[in-house]
């Protein structure tokens, strides 16, 4: 990664997480059944050939700082870590039988939306289900926590397909 790339993450980390605490906290659906948690968007569309050790560092710091700004113990960066620790694999999981091209970008512009949005759905469930059931803490919450995961999984996946289609429609 060049200066250059790795000035473009940094910003990307720092715009993400200033939405997300400023923002889509906010931001939630039915009374508290579907909370939007547009951040994680920043370890999604990480370039392919992050390693994984930087990749669960970086995933550690995203998770960290927004525990710092909601005011919870750890959770965000245990949810980040274990997305950050599963990605490969699902990555692994949709590469098509020719791989993919060196340099390859993951947006939903460049890998199209039959690849993109399974591999967003898959990880913000992921993430979603370490933080709800986390926070939860309660066996008897299963269900109403089942669909929080659910209902707050599709909303965000919505929300980061929109952003990539507003933000991202002509950058490559």
């Amino acid at each position: 990664m060049d200066s250059k790339s790795i000035a473009g993450q940094v910003f990307s980390f720092l715009i993400y997480i200033f939405v997300q605490v400023l923002l889509m906290r906010y931001f939630v659906l039915f009374e508290g059944v579907a909370a939007c948690f547009v951040y994680i968007s920043f370890l999604l569309l990480l370039p392919f050939e992050t390693g994984s050790v930087l990749l669960l560092l970086l995933g550690f710091a995203t998770g960290l700082l927004t525990d710092i700004f909601y005011d919870t113990l750890g959770i965000h960066a245990a949810a980040c870590v274990m997305l950050a620790f599963l990605r490969p694999l699902v990555i692994r999981l949709l590469t098509p039988r020719g791989g993919y091209e060196d340099n390859s970008i993951i947006s939903l512009n460049y890998m199209g939306i039959s690849w993109f949005v399974p591999y967003a759905f898959l990880l913000v469930l992921v993430h979603h289900l370490v933080l709800f059931f986390a926070e939860a803490a309660k066996l008897s919450l299963f269900f109403p926590t089942l669909l929080k995961v659910v209902a707050s999984s599709l909303f965000t996946t919505l929300l980061i397909v929109i952003l990539q289609y507003l933000f991202y429609k002509n950058k490559y």
